[in-house]
């Protein structure tokens, strides 16, 4: 049973664990109507998940904020990988126009591909202290905890995770998480998986069917000590990246996979369909 001391210790505890690490500056993604939804951006030092299903943008999102924050805010990256080859990842941010290749050679990016044991397993000094030195990252991005926990006893998810978060935080690092989830509600698998806390923000991209057409849509689930847009809004993959689009104004039950107009709109609708009738 959960009594009211024991829930102070909890949040005293979160607080220990991001209060520490935390700055008010924002570490802006470069994509305009995101960073306006984050009030300005992601707050320093933050870590982030990124979750959706497959073929949701996660990784394009996430590559998009290392590049922006290398050309834009002069800010190194490194994009750590359990499930991609290096080939793939070089060629897909090519087809955006980003190269990373050219960025590597300036020292402002590195692509680390590795498996999850292997940083896990890291005694001393951690596997990613040599790419630290080296370029002096600002920003990373890990891909994905979901293919970390296949390597892990069950349950200990969590613990890893708390241990990652924790080393991205205190070498200064703003850390983007990529966690693939199924079909979302509002308390999707990352809550169930003990996540939820650890990160201090919580962005959910989602396919959405409206009237037999597939979108995508992007909500800002939890962003601690910040106020952020509560809309879900619309966004498209285009040739340079994400781009964000109006609110879904016009429908509810977006996020439980059953969406429907408003009432309003319902109403204006049968109005219109009835003067036309009558002309």
């Amino acid at each position: 049973m959960t009594t009211p001391a024991s829930r102070t210790r909890t949040t005293e505890f979160e607080e220990q664990f991001t209060g520490g690490f935390r700055n008010a500056s924002r570490v802006k993604t470069g994509i305009i109507e995101l960073d306006e939804m984050l009030r300005g951006g992601f707050m320093g030092g933050d870590a982030v998940l990124v979750a959706g299903s497959a073929g949701s943008g996660k990784t394009t999102l996430a590559l998009q904020y290392l590049v922006n924050g290398i050309v834009k805010f002069g800010e190194p990256g490194i994009y750590v990988t359990f499930e991609q080859m290096p080939d793939q990842i070089y060629r897909d941010a090519k087809n955006f126009g980003w190269d990373l290749r050219k960025l590597e050679q300036e020292n402002k990016f590195r692509l680390i591909c590795t498996s999850p044991d292997l940083l896990l397993e890291s005694q001393g000094e951690n596997l990613l202290d040599e790419a630290i030195k080296e370029i002096h990252p600002r920003r990373i991005v890990i891909d994905s905890l979901s293919h970390l926990e296949m390597f892990l006893p069950k349950g200990d998810l969590r613990k890893e995770a708390y241990r990652i978060v924790s080393y991205l935080k205190t070498k200064g690092m703003s850390s983007i998480l990529i966690w693939e989830a199924g079909q979302m509600t509002n308390s999707f698998s990352v809550t169930e998986a003990g996540l939820s806390f650890l990160v201090d923000c919580i962005v959910a991209l989602k396919p959405i069917e409206i009237e037999s057409s597939v979108r995508k849509a992007l909500a800002i689930l939890k962003m601690r000590g910040s106020d952020h847009d509560k809309q879900l809004r619309q966004f498209e993959i285009t040739p340079t990246g994400i781009k964000i689009e109006s609110a879904f104004s016009n429908y509810e039950g977006l996020m439980s996979g059953s969406p429907r107009r408003v009432a309003s709109e319902k109403f204006v609708e049968l109005f219109r369909s009835a003067s036309e009738k009558h002309k």
